[in-house]
């Protein structure tokens, strides 16, 4: 069985999203929370959504002592003040996954914020522990179209950051119906991947989609 997912801020629109998606997959979900019993509230809803038990609900430090895939759901806003209450519960084995995008809602657009280190996940590195992998994925997927089961996704995931990491975090992605990893080098790449969700976003407000994702065209030949 696959290592076990833990989601910081998991009861979040996002956390919920992927919670779904692994346990529909039969990968094991602990969703964490600032209360232990809005995370087992929120597992206990999902659980009958999905008519399983595979999903766990607790708090956000305690997700720390069962998994070993660390997810941040939080909004980005909140993702530093989180990361930096709970990095010294990081131990070796753990593998930190960043789905956080540092969006700014501008008039006409969305627009990635301009931070000194040029890229939420760049500046998120900062605070975790140097020893413990860090990878991005899930950035250029939507929340509600990862909550809604009847979207058949049928779309690429970027995964980017520790050369190692990023491989395991990408075939637990793949067990994912309808999703399909693709790696795309070290930790800078976030500076494109993060662009290319605001592109997204303001796609869907210009043209009235309800959502939009990436696929790669590949020839080989």
């Amino acid at each position: 069985m696959t290592a076990k997912i833990g989601l910081i801020g998991g009861t979040g629109p996002q956390g919920r999203g992927i919670a779904l998606r692994f346990a529909k997959s039969g990968i094991p979900v602990i969703i964490g929370s600032r209360r232990e019993e809005k995370g087992k509230k929120i597992a206990q809803e999902l659980n009958e959504k999905l008519n399983t038990t595979i999903i766990e609900g607790t708090s956000n430090e305690k997700i720390f002592d069962q998994a070993k895939y660390i997810f941040l759901t939080v909004p980005f806003e909140h993702a530093a003040e989180t990361l930096k209450g709970l990095v010294n519960l990081f131990k070796e084995g753990h593998v930190f996954v960043d789905v956080t995008v540092p969006l700014e809602f501008k008039k006409g657009y969305v627009d990635v914020m301009e931070l000194e280190e040029k890229s939420g996940s760049e500046h998120l590195k900062k605070i975790l522990p140097e020893e413990i992998p860090f990878v991005g994925a899930f950035k250029t997927l939507a929340a509600h179209a990862l909550e809604d089961l009847s979207n058949p996704l049928n779309r690429d995931v970027f995964v980017f950051g520790n050369k190692e990491a990023r491989k395991e975090v990408a075939e637990v992605i793949n067990k994912i119906e309808g999703l399909n990893a693709v790696i795309c080098g070290p930790i800078q790449m976030a500076r494109a991947v993060e662009r290319m969700t605001a592109l997204a976003i303001t796609i869907n407000k210009k043209n009235k989609y309800k959502d939009s994702g990436f696929k790669l065209v590949v020839h080989n030949e």
